[in-house]
């Protein structure tokens, strides 16, 4: 049995900051009319302290290719994130999620991402990928490949899912 390699953060109470891995579209999301608001209160959210932001190489790779300013939003938010490396325990995991058919080959970066965001110990991944991240009968397959190898469950949301509304508004 694999020694367990971190403790599941759902449910529990805790002070300071939430760990939180932001995957390439939410960046892409404060310059989508979709997910513009929502994409700008998480981050606002993220620039409060409420989240300490991580995020990865894979998501710097994926934005090359973005409009400028997509670039220029995910470089100045490099300030406050921690930049995540790829790691050989991230991609056993992405291999596991492979091997249980919970994505394809084609998708392997969004399995990568999930990963990740796992093995960083973050307690939430949020993004707009409702195919292969965020989605009802993905998150607990991902989950449960997660408990087989030793880690504990993550929250997937998108960023709308994880803000803090003020309830006096609502």
């Amino acid at each position: 049995m694999p020694r367990l390699k971190r403790q599941p953060t759902q449910g529990k109470a805790f002070s300071g900051p939430i760990r939180v891995y932001a995957d390439t579209s939410v960046y892409g999301g404060v310059f989508d009319e979709q997910f513009e608001t929502p994409s700008k209160q998480f981050f606002a959210e993220v620039k409060n302290g409420r989240f300490e932001l991580c995020t990865s190489a894979v998501v710097r790779a994926e934005i090359v290719p973005a409009p400028d300013c997509v670039r220029a939003f995910f470089d100045s938010m490099l300030e406050t994130a921690q930049l995540l490396s790829v790691s050989r325990d991230a991609l056993l995991l992405r291999q596991a999620y492979l091997e249980s058919k919970i994505v394809t080959e084609r998708w392997a970066d969004d399995a990568l991402h999930v990963a990740l965001a796992t093995v960083s110990h973050c307690a939430v991944i949020v993004s707009w990928n409702f195919k292969h991240i965020v989605h009802f009968q993905k998150v607990p397959l991902y989950n449960a490949v997660n408990t087989l190898k030793g880690y504990g469950s993550i929250g997937i949301h998108s960023p709308s899912e994880v803000l803090n509304y003020d309830e006096a508004k609502h």
